[in-house]
C-alpha cells in the first residue's frame, strides 16, 4: 500500500469514486443528490429569496458536477455571508453521507488503509495547489471519514 494517495479525475481506478465529481448518489435532508460536488455547492445558498432557490435549483440540474460547481459561480453574489465559516463542516457532512450510503465506494475508502489521501487539484484550500502547498482539506477530511467508517465497523 502506498504511503499517499493522489486522487483526482473520477474516472481513475481505483480511487476515482473519492472525488466529489464522481456521480455517487445519496440522499441528505430528504433530497437525493447526483454526486457531493452538486449537494455542496447547493448549501452555499439558502433558501430566503427567489435568487437563492433559483440557484440551489439549477445547481441541482447541472448535468454535470462540474456544471454543478459553474452555476453555483454564476451566482456567487448571492452566496450565505458566512459560507467561509461553515464550507468545511458543510463538506464533512456530504462527503460523510456519500460514504454511509454507498458501501462500494466505503469499501473503496477503507481499501486505501492508513494512506495520506491527497486531492490533486489546482485548489489551495481543497487540494494540494499547484506547487504542493495546498491545504488538502478535502484530503484531510476523507481521512475523518476513513476513520469514523473504521469505528463503525
Amino acid at each position: 500500500m502506498p504511503d499517499i494517495i493522489r486522487y483526482y479525475n473520477e474516472y481513475e481506478p481505483p480511487y476515482g469514486c473519492l472525488s466529489n465529481y464522481a456521480r455517487v448518489h445519496f440522499e441528505l435532508d430528504g433530497v437525493w443528490w447526483p454526486s457531493a460536488e452538486h449537494c455542496y455547492h447547493s448549501h452555499k445558498f439558502t433558501l430566503d429569496t427567489v435568487e437563492n432557490q433559483d440557484a440551489r435549483r439549477l445547481i441541482y440540474e447541472a448535468p454535470t458536477p462540474r456544471e454543478a460547481k459553474h452555476v453555483a459561480h454564476r451566482f456567487d453574489a448571492y452566496r450565505r455571508p458566512d459560507w467561509d465559516s461553515m464550507r468545511d463542516d458543510v463538506m464533512r457532512r456530504v462527503v460523510l453521507r456519500k460514504f454511509h450510503s454507498n458501501r462500494a465506494v466505503a469499501q473503496v475508502l477503507l481499501s486505501t488503509g492508513d494512506a495520506m489521501l491527497v486531492e490533486e487539484s489546482r485548489d489551495y484550500h481543497w487540494g494540494c495547489g499547484e506547487n504542493g502547498t495546498g491545504q488538502n482539506m478535502l484530503g484531510r477530511i476523507l481521512m475523518e471519514v476513513r476513520a469514523a467508517l473504521r469505528e463503525e465497523a
